[in-house]
């Protein structure tokens, strides 16, 4: 169990795994930064985005572009959906306390997961992987596959992406404008319920992207939304809800305390992941990169 191969290959698949989580967490962690919901139908949103590769592909044809045209396009889709929650209900919301976005949030969950069942049906789908990352190579003995280190490898480039534009870009200080004072920056002239709507739509477009590109690694099944929002929330309260490092880290720890977790207690891999949430509860609430709410 200690040799190098082993070890990395179990690295690999808690890597694969946090870079799934950080695509979906980052979008849900970004929109309650800026606009401070918590938007419990980001799962039904990466499920949309699943849902929507597969239907694209089934229209596309096997084509060697297929694939890639079918997760940008699914992800484009869940983002105009993304739009119009916030401009027809989210928005209404925002001066309203917490329980009121959960409630409406919730019940988003319900319709969807309905209407995925009434186009969809309740059967297994899957999506294959496309064929420019087909295969792998050998590293240390271990196989490692060509579309699992494109994936380890998105995750990075996503957050770094999102830090520049944030921090070197005059669009990203409006977004920091926006989510410290929104007041004072809508009296010196900025559009920022436009900025809102971009923002909640730049989240879904990462929980569609991230639905799409696990499609062909992890089965398209009803629920899937609520197995996703779960392992979400987890991700953003180890590593701090709001904070996109912090989400990022948090991924990372998810991902090698699940895969390393169930050599010690197989039967339990999940409970380490759920016991190391509770402490860091217990000792920093705001998380390992957030910072505490202002009251």
């Amino acid at each position: 169990m200690l040799e190098p191969s082993f070890l990395l290959g179990q690295c690999l698949i808690g890597l694969t795994a946090a870079s799934f989580l950080f695509l979906v967490a980052s979008g849900l962690s970004i929109v309650f930064g800026v606009l401070r919901v918590l938007n419990f139908a980001h799962g039904s949103l990466y499920m949309l985005g699943a849902y929507g590769a597969w239907q694209i592909m089934r229209w596309l044809g096997p084509t060697a572009e297929g694939f890639w045209l079918a997760a940008l396009g699914s992800a484009v889709g869940v983002a105009l959906v993304g739009g119009v929650m916030e401009r027809l209900l989210l928005r209404h919301l925002y001066r309203r306390e917490e329980l009121y976005q959960l409630l409406l949030t919730y019940a988003l969950v319900l319709i969807f997961a309905d209407v995925a069942r009434l186009l969809w049906g309740t059967q297994q789908l899957s999506v294959s992987r496309p064929r420019s990352l087909d295969g792998g190579f050998q590293v240390f003995g271990t196989m490692v596959p060509h579309y699992n280190l494109f994936i380890v490898l998105l995750g990075p480039a996503i957050a770094l992406g999102f830090w520049l534009l944030l921090n070197r870009t005059s669009t990203g200080r409006m977004i920091r404008a926006a989510a410290l004072d929104r007041e004072m920056l809508s009296a010196l002239g900025a559009d920022v319920g436009r900025l809102y709507t971009v923002m909640f739509m730049a989240g879904s477009f990462l929980a569609g992207l991230g639905g799409a590109l696990i499609t062909p690694v992890r089965g398209i099944v009803p629920g899937m939304d609520v197995e996703i929002i779960v392992e979400v929330f987890i991700v953003i309260v180890i590593g701090g809800l709001g904070s996109l490092w912090g989400t990022f880290l948090g991924a990372v720890i998810f991902g090698q305390v699940l895969a390393f977790g169930i050599l010690i207690l197989p039967g339990f891999s999940i409970f380490a992941v759920f016991a190391l949430m509770a402490v860091i509860l217990i000792v920093r609430p705001w998380g390992l990169l957030g910072r505490p709410l202002a009251d």
